[in-house]
């Protein structure tokens, strides 16, 4: 799926907390958020896109989910937080090269071609990964570790990018070929911008194959990279990306411009990104895979950059000049996600609340932010009650609209909608804070289930305010108004 994933490490945030997230661009997706309790976790998992059948253990702990509306095409959960308060967001559609797909084929379901054959089942994907591996983890690196035991065993359909974190690290994996893979530890002063290509440059083969203390990877790399004639290197170097992954045109169209623009914003004074002498151009194969901001980022930043149209730059669709490249790139906010979350997980606050799932719905540009916590045992229905009708009762739906309506009125309506997500992040926090605190001077958890159902009547009610408003707004500039004067 063609999304966008940025990866905060501890000590990049404002607060210490680790963050992962990702735009989950489907196809109009339709989205909800849910609470998955162990009972409801299947022991016998079946794909459907691949037809393939695992057993699962049967010590599943509580998680958040994000799946799909409709389930015919299987659940897509998407990202999560679990009761040990590790999160998880997959997948990351990355690209590779055919060297690499023709070594290690991807694993694809095969239907019989007659009734005396049966099918081939497919290996494991974006459909699946979640669900396979969120409720039964205690920390980021047992994450890449079960993960990496079900690639190796079953094989995965599609290229993919998974990151993991909990109150202390921040882990990435990336898919190569069928069944090979290679994790990477975030550094704690980083933050990870990845859009859609295979995107993991430095790596220490040494440490993957030994210590692992940073790094890990298939046990037979060294000898699948060396076999199949992978490295394109010079002078020595190791990087995974000229070896694994892709330096297409379409990537310089599709991709490595949202890579650009979101260096640009975390590090605009360490690095050089226009003019002349520019270092990184939005077409540029090598911009970091981890960048040390030049501050410190909060939770605002990472929405930021997950809503943006390169504004302030030439590229942007929504200016009203005539820049002769407006709207070349692809947006890293467009039109088609299902949903956006950060997977929030904090160390200054009590056990019971250091997962934060902030979870955004339709258009990242035009829809707002809501914090949700994660250790309870329901969602309000607002989040988790949403149908495939069209509907203002719920949150998904809600921002569908908000964003449909916005988009053909963008200079018109833009400060409305700034105001409103404005009004979510600041009324937020607040119940944010003021919930913490509650907790941190000895209330029981289950007034968190309180606390989010406060947060979700608050989102119902700023987004039907903003609603009403952008309607005005669009319905005066419908092509069949006329103004007539009198005289």
């Amino acid at each position: 799926m063609s999304c966008t994933t940025l990866l905060v490490g501890k000590n990049a945030s404002n607060d210490h907390s680790t963050m992962i997230a990702r735009t989950d661009d489907g196809f109009f997706d339709e989205k909800k958020m849910i609470v998955v309790e162990p009972a409801r976790q299947p022991r016998k998992y079946k794909t459907v896109q691949s037809h393939l059948e695992i057993e699962l253990p049967d010590t599943p702990m509580r998680y958040t989910a994000c799946p799909s509306v409709d389930p015919k095409n299987g659940i897509w959960a998407a990202t999560g937080i679990n009761a040990a308060n590790v999160g998880m967001t997959a997948t990351e559609t990355i690209t590779s090269n055919p060297r690499v797909l023709a070594a290690d084929p991807l694993v694809e379901y095969q239907k019989a071609k007659s009734r005396r054959e049966k099918d081939i089942p497919g290996g494991i994907g974006e459909e699946d990964i979640v669900v396979l591996v969120l409720p039964y983890i205690r920390s980021a690196r047992e994450g890449v570790i079960r993960l990496a035991e079900l690639l190796e065993k079953y094989g995965t359909y599609e290229s993919n990018g998974i990151a993991f974190n909990d109150e202390n690290e921040v882990w990435w994996l990336e898919t190569i070929g069928g069944h090979h893979w290679i994790a990477r530890r975030v550094p704690d002063d980083a933050c990870v911008i990845h859009p859609n290509q295979f995107g993991t440059d430095q790596f220490d083969l040494e440490d993957a194959l030994g210590a692992q203390k940073a790094h890990m990877c298939s046990k037979d790399l060294r000898e699948f990279i060396a076999k199949n004639h992978l490295d394109l290197n010079q002078n020595g170097a190791f990087n995974l990306r000229d070896i694994f992954g892709s330096h297409t045109d379409m990537d310089h169209i599709y991709n490595t411009p949202r890579a650009w623009f979101m260096g640009r914003y975390l590090a605009p004074y360490s690095h050089r990104w226009e003019g002349e002498n520019a270092e990184f151009t939005p077409e540029s194969d090598n911009i970091p895979w981890a960048i040390v901001p030049d501050r410190k980022v909060a939770v605002e930043d990472v929405k930021y950059l997950l809503s943006a149209h390169y504004q302030g730059t030439p590229f942007n669709p929504y200016t009203n000049q005539d820049t002769g490249r407006r709207g070349m790139y692809r947006s890293i906010g467009i039109n088609r996600t299902g949903v956006t979350s950060i997977c929030q997980i904090r160390s200054d606050v009590p056990e019971a609340v250091k997962g934060l799932e902030w979870i955004c719905f339709g258009s990242t540009t035009f829809s707002a932010l809501l914090p949700v916590y994660t250790n309870v045992p329901a969602l309000p229905k607002y989040l988790s009650d949403v149908s495939m009708q069209v509907s203002t009762e719920n949150f998904y739906w809600s921002s569908r609209l908000l964003g449909a309506l916005a988009d053909p009125i963008y200079s018109s309506c833009v400060q409305e909608i700034e105001r409103y997500q404005n009004a979510i992040a600041v009324k937020g926090r607040r119940l944010v804070v003021e919930t913490d605190e509650k907790i941190a001077n000895g209330a029981d958890a289950t007034i968190l289930k309180e606390a989010n159902e406060q947060l979700c009547q608050m989102a119902k009610e700023q987004t039907e305010k903003a609603l009403g408003k952008v309607l005005l707004d669009a319905s005066k500039h419908m092509k069949n108004g006329y103004n007539r004067a009198d005289n």
